[in-house]
């Protein structure tokens, strides 16, 4: 496990609050809410793959939306009741990186929507 001053050292003062202090990007604002490229969307923090393109859709929430993770041992879960509300945050894993939340109102074929802060990943894109 990193230390704080790690992350504040590797992370921008923006990519530090959202994913090692659990903060949230405004909606449409972020660099891949409406981006249609292929690819792999990797942790920010220790580039583990978290999701894959083409399980990205159209949420109209402004945030990346996907309907699963890459690998399901990739995502861990944990419940989240700031802000007055019972929310099922999402974390990478393997660090700890906070990605955003899980809801039940995604797309077939697994009725999830993992919507994802543009901050904590980046897009590896496709050859």
């Amino acid at each position: 496990m990193k230390d704080d001053e790690y992350w504040r050292d590797k992370l921008t003062a923006e990519e530090y609050e959202v994913c090692r202090e659990k903060g949230t990007e405004r909606p449409f604002t972020g660099e891949y809410w409406n981006t249609t490229d292929e690819g792999v969307y990797n942790c920010r923090c220790c580039g583990e793959p978290l999701f894959l393109s083409d399980s990205k859709f159209d949420a109209g929430c402004g945030w990346p939306s996907f309907f699963q993770p890459a690998d399901g041992g990739a995502i861990e879960e944990a419940p989240d009741h700031t802000l007055g509300m019972t929310r099922t945050e999402i974390m990478c894993k393997k660090c700890g990186s906070h990605l955003g939340h899980v809801f039940e109102d995604g797309p077939n074929p697994t009725g999830l929507r993992y919507c994802v802060n543009s901050l904590s990943v980046k897009l590896e894109k496709a050859d």
